[in-house]
């Protein structure tokens, strides 16, 4: 039965919705409408225009409709009264391709001609700094070693407590929530669940942790390198393949690491694209600050540089914890939620047409011992690298069209130079190292603390 959002206004007591989408650069995009007008919004959408996001359109193209898929509903826990939707872009009565979440149901409906539907999880970290980000918001989290220091995780009670009370109240399973491996920096775990879902949650959450962090006086950040001596903030995905009659088609009890030939496939795919993928997974200038970082002061970046995969060892790209999933560890805070769950499926698939093949497990520490691997390539170490092999990917061209990809390059190749020329204008940049890895410059924190 079709849900209806008028009702469920009368129900719930809803006085307005957020109907919202995200576009290219992982901005969340929203109007805010009355409950009265939500039944005509259900049936036609909100208009947008998409000139005035990251979509790479023009002020001539007609405007979008942003149609709210009922099945995102989140009744938002701090103001009961508003209701959050995740909105399926139109134009011209057709989706618009360069849209994300419409390029995740394109390989989510993909992946259904196999009998097949991913399920997966994301890993969010982020930290808490002050308003002006300039520093971390508890000025006593100074441990050598703070990962999951129990006092430093204590004195952010209040807002863990509220976002976790927010995710157990919305239904999604929070499990466990932790202080991570940087001082100031958090991770909050809950349910994996159908990947189209995964993504609305993914937005919905850093929105959340953003709106209550401000709540009691601080901001949060998912800026994947904020501070140069700290870890940086990663987005891990835990993920499996399933078929309708609800058997995990990625387990293999037999096999040694607990993974089936699908597994393997699919995997291979994803490490036959990983060159490509970066430019999605990793989206800003900044990213690579984290992906390529020296050692920082807790002793382990957390984050790979090589395209291996290993079993239950985080040195890896990707690692298999246990029986029947993968987790893929090369994504980053900046990570659009869509385009990470698409990009997965667009090379797995990929990787199951070709019977593509990972190789053997590599069971060494990569941060000490990666020169002793042979042959494994190296993930870009700049986003312009990472451009060139997306434009250069026939796998993610033919997935996602040559349009969908120009469009995505165009807008970033356009933030590239705003990035150069605002460099170009600091007083004897020719000879100062702003534009090295050892310093996070002020266009990057103006630019992406909120990511």
């Amino acid at each position: 039965m079709a849900i209806n959002l008028a009702e469920i206004a009368k129900k719930k007591k809803i006085k307005y919705f957020l109907i919202s989408y995200v576009d290219f650069f992982g901005v969340l995009r929203s109007k805010l409408v009355p409950a009265q007008s939500i039944k005509e919004m259900q049936k036609e959408g909100a208009g947008f225009a998409g000139f005035s996001t990251y979509l790479d359109m023009s002020p001539s193209d007609p405007d979008m409709a942003a149609i709210p898929d009922p099945n995102s509903f989140i009744q938002l826990p701090w103001q009961m009264d508003v209701g959050w939707l995740a909105a399926d872009l139109w134009m011209d009565g057709k989706p618009v391709d360069a849209s994300p979440r419409i390029m995740l149901r394109n390989q989510i409906n993909k992946l259904a001609k196999k009998n097949m539907h991913l399920k997966s999880g994301v890993e969010c970290e982020y930290f808490l700094i002050s308003p002006n980000g300039d520093s971390i918001a508890d000025q006593k989290d100074i441990a050598d070693k703070p990962c999951y220091d129990q006092s430093a995780l204590m004195r952010q009670y209040d807002l863990i407590r509220g976002i976790c009370d927010s995710m157990i109240m919305l239904g999604w399973g929070p499990y466990q929530n932790d202080h991570e491996d940087a001082n100031g920096q958090f991770e909050m775990n809950w349910d994996f669940a159908d990947c189209l879902q995964t993504a609305d949650r993914h937005v919905f959450f850093k929105f959340m942790v953003r709106t209550l962090a401000e709540k009691v006086g601080l901001r949060a950040t998912f800026m994947p390198k904020p501070f140069i001596d700290k870890t940086g903030n990663g987005c891990h995905a835990h993920l499996s393949i399933w078929n309708k009659k609800g058997k995990n088609l990625f387990l293999d009890k037999k096999d040694k690491l607990g993974l089936s030939k699908t597994a393997y496939h699919f995997m291979g795919g994803i490490m036959n694209s990983a060159e490509a993928l970066t430019a999605w997974f990793n989206p800003t200038i900044n990213s690579y600050k984290r992906i390529n970082a020296p050692v920082t002061d807790s002793g382990a970046t957390w984050s790979p540089n090589t395209i291996t995969y290993s079993g239950n060892n985080r040195t890896h790209m990707i690692r298999v914890p246990g029986s029947g999933r993968f987790e893929l560890r090369l994504m980053d805070g900046a990570t659009n939620p869509y385009l990470l769950q698409a990009g997965m499926i667009a090379a797995g698939l990929d990787g199951l047409d070709k019977k593509s093949n990972p190789g053997n497990p590599v069971n060494v520490n990569m941060y000490e011992e990666a020169h002793k691997v042979k042959g494994a390539k190296k993930l870009p170490l700049s986003l312009n690298q990472a451009l060139n092999n997306l434009n250069k990917s026939k796998v993610l061209k033919s997935a996602f069209g040559k349009d969908v990809i120009n469009s995505y390059i165009t807008l970033k190749n356009r933030e590239i130079k705003k990035y150069n020329s605002s460099q170009e204008k600091r007083i004897g940049f020719k000879k100062s190292k702003s534009n090295k890895s050892n310093i996070i410059t002020q266009w990057e924190r103006d630019n992406t603390l909120d990511c």
